[in-house]
């Protein structure tokens, strides 16, 4: 039986690349949430709406996801021909592996792919730098030379090579795929439920993140299959999804609307070192550093 799936998880056993670094904690660090409130409109940038994916499962819970074209453009097209064509309507979330990931899609259902979907796009694994305004995370990062930020994405790079590619961080969202040479078309993907698997970096196309509702994905019952799949025969049942639409094709009162936190901008600056450095009356040791996954960039909704 054939099923499109993700690589085994593996233990990431990655050195720092840069040694003999020690923390040097900042005194005084503006606490993140500070620098939030204090942010003024130019901090934000509003997400295309082009951009936006919204997942309604059966059981009325909501999964918005931002999509990530300019790391995965052709994946991306793939995911908005599928949208626009409904392919995903009456699929399922069939796989929830603990401290990994959540699975959806059609599975192993026979579902003819829309009109204009490539069905085997290009490894998009990694791009050049080339066009990427960079914000250097700053700290070290054990899975890539360097690390940082990018119109509000986490993302590692490869100065030496002139390579960078979005990081596998909690909630983000990729591409399910059979071995290689498979590269996935975007109709089976995955997001990330658990501590951050960096060791999939540059296998798997990163297409997009969840921005809200990661909590009807990662608060599912686990599977009790291989690698987390549901499995029919012990009476566990796969969780099923009504539609998934572009936000762009919904009707303009009913479209969600939010915004990112622009990673090029000195509110972002300061809240990646007030995220480093947390103080307060609760945090007695200050870190004086932060993995990339762990700076959890702003997200909010916009109301109005």
């Amino acid at each position: 039986m054939h099923r499109l799936i993700l690589l085994p998880a593996l233990f990431a056993t990655a050195a720092s690349a840069q040694t003999g670094w020690q923390p040097q904690p900042i005194a005084g660090a503006t606490e993140p949430s500070d620098v939030i409130a204090n942010s003024v409109a130019a901090d934000w940038r509003p997400i295309d709406p082009e951009n936006l994916l919204v997942m309604e499962l059966a059981d009325g819970g909501r999964v918005i996801i931002e999509l990530a074209p300019e790391f995965a453009p052709v994946h991306v097209a793939n995911m908005r021909r599928f949208a626009r064509a409904g392919w995903w309507n009456n699929a399922t979330i069939y796989r929830v592996q603990d401290n990994y990931v959540a699975q959806w899609g059609n599975g192993d259902a026979e579902v003819a792919l829309p009109e204009g979907v490539v069905a085997q796009p290009p490894a998009e694994y990694e791009r050049p730098l080339a066009g990427l305004d960079i914000r250097p995370l700053g700290y070290p990062d054990s899975y890539a030379p360097m690390a940082g930020h990018v119109d509000g994405w986490p993302m590692a790079y490869d100065p030496a090579r002139n390579m960078a590619w979005l990081t596998h961080c909690y909630a983000s969202v990729g591409v399910g795929r059979d071995l290689a040479p498979s590269t996935g078309t975007g109709g089976e993907l995955y997001a990330v439920i658990g501590h951050a698997p960096r060791h999939l970096d540059r296998n798997i196309a990163t297409v997009g993140r969840v921005i809200e509702g990661i909590g009807h994905l990662a608060a599912r019952p686990r599977g009790t299959g291989n690698l987390g799949f549901y499995d029919i025969e012990r009476g566990e049942t796969p969780i099923p999804i009504r539609s998934i639409r572009l936000a762009a094709d919904m009707p303009e009162a009913e479209r969600p609307r939010f915004e990112v936190m622009r990673s090029d901008r000195p509110a972002f600056t300061a809240y990646v070192t007030g995220r480093a450095n947390r103080g307060g009356t609760f945090f007695q040791v200050p870190a004086g550093g932060v993995d990339v996954c762990n700076v959890n960039v702003p997200v909010r909704r916009v109301t109005s």
